[in-house]
C-alpha cells in the first residue's frame, strides 16, 4: 500500500489525496506534524531521492529559518530537515521499495502501476 507523507493543511497533499480518491487507489495518509518521521525513515527517504529533492526551499519554514543565504552541508540539512519536517516537499508518496516526491499526475500514474 502507498503511503503519504506530508501536512494535512497542505494544498498540494489535499489536492494529492483527492486525486488518490478520485482513482481509487489505497493509501495511507502520515502527518508529519502528528506522527513525525523516525531518523531512519527520514535516512531511508534521504537515501531514496536526495537531500535536494526532499527539501522544500520554497516554503514559509525554510524563509523563517533565514535559510535561503546559508551554506549548509548535507548532515546539517539532514539535522533541519529531522528537527523540522514541515520542510519536507510534499508529497512524498512511498511504496516498499520506491519513492517520489511532488505532485505530478502522469508521474504519479505511472509510479501507482509499477509499485502500488
Amino acid at each position: 500500500m502507498l503511503q503519504i507523507i506530508g501536512i494535512k493543511n497542505c494544498n498540494t497533499i489535499r489536492k494529492t489525496l483527492s486525486w488518490l480518491d478520485e482513482n481509487g487507489t489505497e493509501y495511507e495518509f502520515r502527518d508529519v506534524k502528528k506522527d513525525p518521521l523516525s531518523e531512519e525513515e527520514l535516512s531511508y527517504l534521504i537515501e531514496r531521492v536526495g537531500l535536494e529533492t526532499l527539501v522544500n526551499k520554497r516554503g514559509m519554514k525554510w524563509r523563517s529559518l533565514g535559510l535561503s543565504d546559508k551554506k549548509l552541508s548535507d548532515n546539517e540539512l539532514a539535522d533541519l530537515l529531522m528537527e523540522h519536517q514541515v520542510m519536507i516537499k510534499r508529497p512524498v508518496v512511498a511504496a516498499e521499495s520506491a519513492v517520489i516526491v511532488g505532485f505530478d499526475e502522469e508521474a504519479l500514474e505511472g509510479f501507482i502501476e509499477e509499485y502500488a
